[in-house]
């Protein structure tokens, strides 16, 4: 996949799980493209190494979905640490 279509697919992730986790008015688009991106890496990392199963190897729905997956635990463990401080 070339750069651009990893940043659209991150952008769409992100922007879901910031949907999930109410994070939405907070965000930009900026914001969720890194937020898909890093979440891509921890879902493809918790899916292979702790799960055995899947990994983000393109664009499809497996892939799609431990993005957004990936997402949601960054985004829910940032929310818990703002909360903390």
């Amino acid at each position: 996949m070339g750069i651009i279509s990893w940043i659209i697919f991150g952008a769409i992730a992100g922007w879901l799980a910031s949907k999930v986790t109410g994070d939405d008015p907070n965000m930009g688009a900026g914001a969720n493209i890194i937020v898909g991106i890093i979440g891509s890496f921890i879902g493809g990392f918790i899916g292979t190494n702790i799960f055995h199963f899947g990994k983000v190897s393109g664009f499809n729905l497996s892939s799609f979905l431990i993005a957004i997956a990936g997402s949601v635990i960054l985004l829910l463990i940032l929310g818990a640490i703002r909360k903390h401080k």
